[in-house]
C-alpha cells in the first residue's frame, strides 16, 4: 500500500506551527501518520523528516542518515522514529556546515548547529530513549526538531551570503578536475 504524502513547501502554513504533543502513540492515527512519513521519507534523496512535513502537526520526527547523492558522505543508520523529542546541547560549542531541506529544494546553506547533544524521546514501543548525539546526526536531529518549533533551517542562517542555489552549491562540493 503506498501510503507516500505530498511534503509541504516552504511558505505552507504548517511549517510555522508549533507541533502538537503526541498523547497516544499507539493509536491508529499515530501508526498511520508514521507510515505515511517511513514511506514518503523512503522515496526521497532525505535524511529525515518531521510530521509538520507531511501536513501533520504532531510532535513526531524520523532520523535516516544514509548516504544519498544530496549527502554522500553521510553515515548509514537504521531510520529512528521519535515521539516528543527534546534535546539539550551539552556545550556551547557550534559547527557551521551545509544543510538543505525537502520543503525547500534547490536551496542549500551553512547552519550553525550544535556539535554534541543529550536528546530524549518516546520510541515506538512507548519506552523513553535518552541519547547522545554528534557531528552529522546531531545536525539531523536539530534540523528535524526545528519542524516541530515552527522553523526552517534558513531561520538560523547567519548571513545571507550563506545560502545557495543547489547547483552552486555542487559546484563547491564537487570541484571539477
Amino acid at each position: 500500500m503506498n501510503t507516500m504524502r505530498q511534503i509541504a513547501q516552504l511558505g505552507a502554513e504548517i511549517l510555522r506551527k508549533k507541533a502538537a504533543v503526541v498523547t497516544d502513540i499507539d493509536s491508529i492515527e499515530t501508526r498511520q501518520i508514521v507510515e505515511a512519513m517511513q514511506s514518503t521519507l523512503a522515496n526521497t534523496q532525505g535524511v529525515g523528516l518531521a510530521a509538520p512535513q507531511i501536513s501533520e502537526s504532531k510532535r513526531i520526527i524520523i532520523v535516516a542518515s544514509r548516504p544519498t547523492p544530496r549527502y554522500p558522505s553521510a553515515l548509514q543508520m537504521e531510520p529512528t522514529i521519535m515521539f516528543n523529542p527534546s534535546f539539550q546541547a551539552l556545550s556551547n560549542d557550534k559547527e557551521k556546515n551545509w544543510e538543505g531541506c525537502l520543503s525547500i529544494p534547490g536551496i542549500r546553506a551553512l547552519v550553525p548547529r550544535y556539535k554534541d547533544i543529550m536528546i530524549n524521546y518516546t520510541d515506538q514501543q512507548g519506552q523513553p530513549v535518552e541519547l547522545k548525539l554528534d557531528g552529522f546526526v546531531a545536525r539531523i536531529f536539530q534540523h528535524e526538531y526545528d519542524h516541530l518549533e515552527g522553523k526552517v533551517y534558513l531561520d538560523r542562517v547567519e548571513d545571507n551570503k550563506d545560502i545557495f542555489t543547489e547547483s552552486e552549491y555542487f559546484k563547491i562540493q564537487m570541484p571539477v578536475l
